[in-house]
């Protein structure tokens, strides 16, 4: 396995946000976090990327234990967030910020990462110039995106994509989730409300609730249980 976390457990102010979480990620594998507001998905995300530190468990990476490192060792290791709300520097150049998420890398690695994120993200290219801010919210997503992709990531951590994205930007976001995972061989830990999109781009889901794995499985079995239909999908 890329990523596992055991029995991880996170206390906020002696309330407990994470109760005993252990998931999996393979090699080129999208997984999904499904569940409502508060559930623990995004500080299972933060867990990971070292934002926020585990009061019990263990978590690896590549047969490395990394619960113990700063962020910005994560990063170096190979682990990037897109936070969700974006996070873009809304004042500089889009290049600027995608220079921003390259601050690991050294020369010739910032050229060829430009390169590559320009060939996933076209409009990006047309606008490095222009201020983050300028930008449409769904460019700003992608923006963000790329700018984790700068660090060239073996596993990305996405939380919340589509969030505040019309039905097409969602599916164009979708769309390029897939093609990360085709194109660059990325591994994927997906945090999506639209829990419809999330399941269809993941193979393996896990259904949260109150900080704690109540469901896991094959997202295609997943997709038609009963219990996901009503509390997720609506139906």
């Amino acid at each position: 396995m890329l990523l596992e976390t055991k029995n991880i457990r996170v206390l906020y102010q002696k309330a407990e946000a994470l109760r005993g979480i252990s998931l999996s990620v393979a090699e080129g594998e999208i997984i999904t976090l499904v569940g409502a507001n508060g559930a623990g998905k995004s500080t299972i995300l933060k867990t990971i990327s070292g934002l926020v530190k585990p009061s019990y468990g263990e978590i690896w990476f590549s047969d490395k234990r990394i619960d113990r490192l700063t962020p910005q060792e994560i990063v170096g290791r190979g682990i990037s967030l897109v936070p969700e709300g974006r996070g873009i520097f809304r004042d500089m150049s889009v290049l600027h910020n995608l220079r921003m998420g390259a601050y690991l890398r050294k020369g010739g690695e910032v050229s060829e990462g430009l390169e590559r994120v320009y060939k996933l993200f076209p409009a990006l290219g047309e606008r490095r110039n222009q201020q983050g801010g300028s930008l449409s919210g769904g460019e700003q997503q992608m923006l963000a995106i790329a700018r984790a992709l700068m660090s060239k990531p073996h596993l990305l951590l996405l939380d919340e994509p589509s969030l505040g994205l019309s039905p097409l930007m969602t599916a164009t976001i979708a769309k390029t989730i897939t093609g990360i995972k085709e194109q660059e061989g990325v591994s994927i830990i997906l945090v999506e409300q639209n829990a419809r999109v999330a399941l269809r781009l993941a193979s393996r889901a896990y259904v949260l609730e109150n900080g704690s794995i109540v469901l896991e499985g094959e997202t295609s079995e997943l997709l038609h249980s009963e219990y996901i239909r009503k509390a997720y999908l609506g139906e």
